[in-house]
C-alpha cells in the first residue's frame, strides 16, 4: 500500500475513535457511537459549536458489508451541522429499499473486486449522508462530497449513480458509478487524515496564498476556485485520481459490465489519465512547497502515475 495514502488509523492517534478521551468515552458509553466523528468535528473547528450533541438527532439506519458496519444516517440534518459543511440546501433523502439495495450493491463491489479500496473505505468512513436538493432550490447537486472538518463522514446524491466526475454522465444509473464515488470520498478522508497528522507541505505554506495550477478541464466553471487550484488542493487530486484510475482500470478488464457501464468508464479513464499526469507534473515544478516528507511522498506518487 502507498505511503501517500494511509491504509490504517493509527491507534491511539487523535482519530483513534477506540482511544481514551472523556468525550469519546462518554458518547461510546452513552450507547452514541454514530455521533463521534461529529465530537473529532468539534475538536477540529474549533468554533465552540457542539457539534456531537446536535448529531444525537440523527437517527441512523446500519448497512453492513464484508463484516464492516456503516451508520446510513437519517432524520433531518441539524442547521449547525449543515451550515458548517455547506449543505444548507440539501437535505438527508428518504430511505429506501432502492437505495439501500444500491449501496449495498455498491460497498459490496468494493469488497469483492477493489479490496485494497474496501479496506480504504472501511478504514476512513463510518457515517453515510445520502441527500438531495430541498425542495424549490435551484442549483446543480453535488455529486459526492468529504469535508476534513469531519471526519469519517462522506456525503454523495442520486447523482452519484450516473457521475463520475469530473464530466463523465451515464444515461443510466449504476451502483458501479455510486462505488468509484465512496471510494473517491473516502480516499479524500484518508489523505485528509495524513495531512492533518502529518507535516506534507513546507513551512509556512498557506492555502490562502499558495501559487495556483490552471485546471483547463474546469475552465468553463465560473468561480476561479475550481480554475485555479491550490497546491494542497491539486495534491489531493492527484492522489485520488491514482486510486480511481485503478478502480477504473480494473473494471474494464471484467466481462460483467453492461455496454453503458463499459463505455463511461473507458470514457472516465481516457478523460483522468492525461489529468493525473498533467498535475503530476506541475505539482513537481513547485516542489519547494513540499516538506521533506512530502517530497518523498511526491516521489512515491510519481512512481504510482508512471505504472498507470
Amino acid at each position: 500500500m502507498s505511503p501517500t495514502i494511509a491504509a490504517r488509523v493509527e491507534p491511539g492517534s487523535f482519530f483513534d475513535l477506540s482511544r481514551k478521551d472523556p468525550a469519546l468515552t462518554r458518547l461510546r458509553e452513552a450507547g452514541a457511537e454514530p455521533v463521534l466523528p461529529f465530537a473529532l468535528m468539534e475538536r477540529l473547528v474549533r468554533s465552540g459549536t457542539p457539534f456531537a450533541e446536535h448529531a444525537r438527532v440523527l437517527r441512523s439506519d446500519t448497512v453492513t458489508v464484508a463484516g464492516v458496519t456503516f451508520d446510513w444516517f437519517d432524520a433531518e440534518l441539524p442547521r449547525e451541522i449543515a451550515d458548517e459543511l455547506s449543505l444548507t440546501d440539501y437535505e438527508i433523502a428518504q430511505h429506501t429499499d432502492e437505495r439501500r439495495t444500491t449501496l449495498t450493491q455498491a460497498l459490496d463491489r468494493l469488497s469483492l473486486v477493489h479490496p485494497e479500496g474496501f479496506v480504504r473505505v472501511r478504514e476512513f468512513v463510518r457515517g453515510l449522508l445520502w441527500v438531495g436538493l430541498k425542495h424549490g432550490v435551484r442549483a446543480s447537486s453535488l455529486t459526492s462530497s468529504s469535508d476534513p472538518a469531519l471526519p469519517y463522514v462522506i456525503v454523495f446524491s442520486d447523482k452519484a449513480q450516473r457521475h463520475i466526475p469530473p464530466n463523465t454522465v451515464s444515461p443510466e444509473p449504476s451502483s458501479l458509478f455510486l462505488a468509484e464515488n465512496l471510494l473517491h470520498e473516502g480516499t479524500h478522508q484518508a489523505i485528509s487524515f495524513h495531512v492533518l497528522q502529518n507535516r506534507v507541505f513546507a513551512e509556512g505554506y498557506s492555502s490562502r496564498t499558495s501559487p495556483k495550477i490552471e485546471i483547463g478541464w474546469r475552465a468553463t466553471q465560473g468561480e476561479a476556485r475550481n480554475q485555479f487550484w491550490e497546491i494542497d488542493r491539486a495534491f489531493h487530486a492527484t492522489c485520488v485520481y491514482n486510486q480511481l484510475l485503478r478502480f477504473r482500470r480494473t473494471e474494464l478488464d471484467r466481462d460483467d459490465l453492461s455496454a453503458n457501464e463499459r463505455a463511461r468508464f473507458q470514457d472516465a479513464y481516457d478523460e483522468g489519465l492525461p489529468a493525473v499526469r498533467y498535475l503530476m507534473r506541475e505539482l513537481e515544478l513547485l516542489g519547494e512547497n513540499f516538506s521533506p516528507h512530502g517530497v518523498e511522498l511526491l516521489a512515491d506518487l510519481r512512481h504510482q502515475t508512471d505504472q498507470l
